[in-house]
């Protein structure tokens, strides 16, 4: 069973940060080889930072290129309906932004999923740490390539407590195995608290504290 729920998982994780990536080449205006590019890297480049990490190589997108596949044509699709609707009407910019929103979500919670199952069935089950570093490192690491290549800060370090959600999802799924050696509730639980957590964080408007940067650049009084 568990085995069924990681591959539904990756699915879902792979369409939304295609769906991610491309909305957000299309912004920058990209043409269609940059919104391909910047969709698969976004769906699969957590993947591939976690398998460096990990030391397998070759990374599995490259082994396995099925959801390298789903995100090109995930990609494919969002870039021909926004071309042929010449881009998004300035009435539906809330519901696209929410779209992009619900995407981000929904692909860090299941790549934070995917991430720490694929570390325990690699035959890290005992280290904690570790599988909680490849959960955080799955979920976010097509984030950042994403905001990397786009010329925009990484979300990871400014927006809606963006990675910290995902590092208390990874440590839910961790701890429930230990006391409980149920993966399929762990995965299904942790799955559904980082979409919690997240969507609180936009309705309250969370964030992590920061400098003001008129402080930083006045110096003390």
């Amino acid at each position: 069973m568990s085995v069924l729920l990681l591959g539904i998982f990756d699915f879902i994780g792979t369409v939304a940060f295609a769906i991610s990536g491309a909305i957000t080449g299309i912004q920058k205006r990209m043409d269609i080889f940059g919104v391909n590019i910047l969709a698969i890297l976004t769906a699969c480049g957590g993947g591939l930072m976690r398998d460096i990490v990990m030391g397998n190589f070759p990374p599995q997108m490259f082994i396995n290129p099925f959801y390298v596949l789903v995100a090109a044509i995930v990609a494919n699709i969002v870039f021909c309906i926004m071309f042929f609707h010449k881009g998004v009407p300035e009435k539906f910019t809330g519901l696209y932004d929410r779209g992009l929103f619900v995407s981000d979500t929904l692909g860090l919670a299941a790549f934070m999923v995917d991430g720490v199952m694929i570390g325990a069935n690699f035959g890290y089950a005992d280290d904690l740490f570790l599988l909680v570093f490849l959960g955080f490192i799955t979920g976010v690491g097509g984030g950042v390539l994403r905001d990397v290549l786009s010329n925009q800060m990484p979300a990871i370090f400014v927006k809606h407590v963006y990675a910290l959600p995902v590092i208390i999802g990874g440590i839910l799924m961790v701890f429930m195995h230990e006391l409980f050696h149920a993966w399929n509730a762990a995965m299904v639980c942790s799955f559904a608290l980082v979409i919690l957590l997240r969507v609180l964080a936009r309705h309250f408007l969370w964030n992590l504290p920061k400098v003001d940067h008129g402080d930083v650049v006045s110096g003390p009084k």
